[in-house]
Formats: structure tokens, sequence, C-alpha cells
């Protein structure tokens, strides 16, 4: 899977909560860097899928091409058709589409999340740990 995050205003987007979902349920999520890349590796069989919030039609218009082409799907992230003016983008090789979209379901109404460790909290375990070593 892949996914991006903003060049600035990072505080603001709450994609690294789904980049630890994701992560916990796949094998893995790249950051490449670029929206294009990620959905022509879609297209390709690279990747599974990609996801993103807040991209503009100049980073999203020939991927999705791509992407459906393949026989992938594009959605926002209810499942709606994607638009050129959505400000969020799902894109699939389409076998687990329904899948993202209910963790995407589940997430946004706060079911079913791991808890992300605070780095104290991660330091308390470590050195209980090691204590108990």
């Amino acid at each position: 899977m892949g996914t991006g995050f903003p060049s600035h205003k990072r505080h603001l987007s709450p994609n690294v909560h789904f980049y630890h979902e994701f992560t916990l349920r796949s094998h893995g999520v790249r950051r490449a860097g670029s929206a294009a890349l990620d959905l022509a590796w879609v297209a390709a069989g690279r990747m599974d899928a990609f996801w993103e919030f807040n991209l503009n039609p100049w980073d999203t218009a020939a991927g999705i091409l791509l992407v459906e082409e393949a026989g992938g799907r594009v959605t926002d992230f209810s499942g709606g058709k994607y638009k050129l003016d959505s400000r969020e983008i799902l894109a699939s090789n389409g076998l687990i589409q329904a899948e993202l979209l209910a963790l995407f379901s589940d997430m946004f109404a706060g079911r079913a999340l791991a808890p992300i460790l605070t780095p104290r909290e991660f330091a308390q375990r470590r050195a209980a740990r090691a204590a108990a070593e």
C-alpha cells in the first residue's frame, strides 16, 4: 500500500493514524512522495492500494485513468465516485476495495483502533522489560 503526507501543516492531517492502522493490517505502507507514481504502481500491480488526503487534480488525473484502465477502483473514503475536485482518494486493485472502505468507516467512527504508544509509554515498557530480564 502507499500513501503520502502533506508537505506543510502536517499537524492538521489525520493521516498518521490511518498510516498506523493500515501498517498493522498489511505487509507495509510505502511513501514515494508522488501520488502520480503511487497510482501508477497500483495500476501496474506493484502496490495493492493507495490513499491520501487533500490532493489536487494535477496530482491524480493521470493516475486515476491508469488504475481504472487496469481494472482497479478509485473512490473517495466512503466509496463514492471520485471526482477531480475530491479532497480524498482511495485507489486499489479492486479486489480489496470493500475491505479498505470498511476500515475507513471503522476509523472515522472510532471503532477497532489500535492505540499508538507515546514515546514515554514506549520507554516505560522498554524499561519494564529490561528490569524483568
